[in-house]
């Protein structure tokens, strides 16, 4: 028997699974470089495109109409954004004009340009658009299997199969069946990752992320793996099954318990009562929040509605996204983030420029306050949805006051057109804004006095704070959110926020980070907004302290001249 093997991942998809390796490996074919030679050969391809295209649609929206009570909501917005894709005009237009002008055969313009679009979506930095990667590459494979290119086979798992693969693909994900699997792992992938997405979504243990390394894995291969930290034991002896059976037993007896919190209050044991909302793209979203127990929406990414099409969404088709969104969530308060786009976030059909320092340049607020003409036409739309439901605007990425008062004015703008228009909408609606640049934290006590509400971006607060790219390897050790320099700028936010009366909440990472919750609560804060998932542990960790615990673990580690020490010392704090 091969010897035991630990191979380290990211755990995207909470649970222990013990099982058999079915290795997936991909069939790829490369371009022929070979070149039409007439005008009939020329129209002869295009029409096979087209043919191979309308059957990629039938073939997906067969799945959509397929589709049973099992298959989570996520799966079919996902087979819904291909069917959007599969009728891209400007990926049509891009295939037709290498057939036409270059003389490439279908097979190689196909592979070219959807080579191009998946290296895009790659090279972004946001890690949810860099995982939209997937859905180009696979309506890519689809299109040239259709084409007679790439050939299919279907096999029936067995019991207890766990899935190893470099990635999976959406369709795989989706449409495959996962009775008899109890788990995946891949070398590629990232928590929003479709892999990621279908596992939590059908409670399967997943982990991604693993490296070439597990490109060695075999079929049949004997696979312990822990999707909540990221661990896959390939071929393990005797001594770590017994281990993780037991750790296993003791998962399902703590997701039990926290599944049956779901409906009860965030609040310390000595009775300070916290709001837990979520992190979402869509409506789609919204039965997922509800189901951890989330109290509302504490960011819904509005640039992704932006995405994914070849022109700017009308004010009608902006309306109808944020109020469905509202209805879906009823009562609870829903936080829209007016668009962020540009920098690693790419709008092909707007032509953004190429930047050296995308995330320094031209994007988010920039963006809106340049195109004040495109933005007037979102907040339309978000303060005639706000009639629906509990809606609040925020605007990214604001770096001083006059940004700020420059949005109000076109705000007004958008208000004074529709009292004029006679068109219903939400005339008091709260604004706030993101704190993710530095200069806005250190200005904290300037900013509220313009706004109802700040929302803390951590992602790029603690990046800008330490200069530190999070997704360059050869610096991403230095992102490290219990810097004392990312701590002060966060207790500096949350203080003045009390001290002027406005609302504070978080919304990047930090805030479904289990070790920072009673740091967190110590510093006064009192909204947590995460991924739907994780908030029933958050929940569990917040039940387990006391607010005066925290309060005072906070005094002493806002002493503390180094994140060693203060990582040490909170794993280490009673009730920490």
């Amino acid at each position: 028997m091969a010897s035991q093997l630990q191979i380290n991942g990211i755990g995207v998809s909470p649970g222990i699974s013990i099982g058999r390796a079915r290795v997936i490996r991909k069939q790829e074919t490369g371009l022929t470089g070979l070149l039409l030679d007439t005008d009939e050969d020329i129209s002869s391809e295009i029409e096979r495109f087209d043919h191979a295209v309308k059957v990629s649609v039938a073939e997906v929206e067969a799945l959509i109409t397929d589709a049973d009570e099992s298959w989570p909501e996520e799966s079919i917005e996902i087979l819904e954004t291909q069917v959007e894709l599969l009728g891209d005009p400007q990926i049509r237009l891009d295939v037709v004009e290498k057939i036409r002008t270059e003389r490439k055969n279908v097979n190689d313009a196909l592979l070219e340009v959807t080579g191009q679009l998946v290296q895009m979506f790659q090279d972004m930095t946001d890690e949810y658009m860099r995982a939209r990667s997937a859905d180009v590459q696979d309506i890519g494979n689809r299109i040239l299997r259709n084409l007679g290119q790439v050939t299919e086979s279907r096999e029936i798992l067995e019991a207890g199969t766990i899935l190893i693969a470099e990635d999976i693909s959406p369709s795989d994900t989706i449409s495959m069946d996962t009775r008899n699997v109890t788990g995946f792992a891949t070398q590629a992938g990232g928590k929003t990752s479709h892999a990621a997405i279908v596992a939590r979504a059908r409670g399967i243990p997943a982990v991604v992320g693993c490296g070439e390394i597990l490109a060695g894995v075999q079929n049949g291969d004997s696979i312990l793996l822990d999707g909540m930290l990221g661990e896959v034991l390939v071929n393990p002896d005797e001594a770590a099954l017994e281990r993780y059976r037991a750790k296993s037993g003791e998962y399902t007896r703590q997701t039990d318990a926290l599944k049956a919190l779901r409906d009860v209050p965030a609040a310390t044991t000595d009775g300070c009562t916290i709001q837990l909302v979520a992190n979402i793209s869509d409506a789609g979203d919204m039965e997922q929040v509800l189901e951890n127990g989330g109290e509302g929406v504490g960011l819904l990414r509005s640039e992704l509605l932006f995405m994914g099409r070849d022109s700017f969404p009308t004010e009608d088709e902006q309306f109808d996204f944020y109020k469905k969104v509202a209805l879906e969530a009823g009562n609870r308060p829903v936080t829209i983030r007016t668009i962020d786009i540009g920098g690693d976030k790419e709008l092909p059909y707007f032509g953004l420029p190429q930047e050296q320092n995308p995330f320094l340049g031209y994007r988010a607020i920039r963006f809106s306050l340049d195109r004040k003409d495109l933005f007037l036409v979102q907040l339309r739309a978000i303060i005639r949805a706000g009639v629906f439901g509990d809606l609040r605007m925020m605007f990214p990425m604001i770096s001083n006051i006059r940004e700020v008062r420059e949005a109000k004015a076109v705000l007004a703008e958008a208000k004074k057109e529709l009292l004029k228009e006679g068109i219903a909408f939400d005339q008091e609606m709260q604004v706030g804004i993101m704190i993710e640049i530095p200069s806005a934290a250190v200005t904290a006590d300037i900013l509220a006095k313009e706004v109802d509400f700040f929302s803390i971006g951590t992602n790029d607060l603690i990046q800008y704070t330490l200069a530190v790219d999070r997704m360059n390897e050869k610096v991403s050790a230095l992102y490290d959110p219990f810097n004392p320099a990312v701590i002060r700028l966060i207790a500096q936010v949350i203080a003045q926020g009390q001290k002027n009366n406005i609302h504070v909440a978080m919304c990047g990472e930090l805030a479904a980070d289990p070790m920072a919750t009673s740091l967190l609560l110590g510093m006064g804060l009192r909204e947590f907004s995460m991924s739907a998932v994780s908030i029933p542990g958050i929940k569990q960790r917040i039940m387990d302290l006391s607010l005066s615990g925290a309060e005072a673990m906070y005094q002493k580690i806002s002493e503390m001249d180094s994140s060693e020490d203060i990582r040490a010392f909170l794993s280490g704090y009673p009730n920490a």
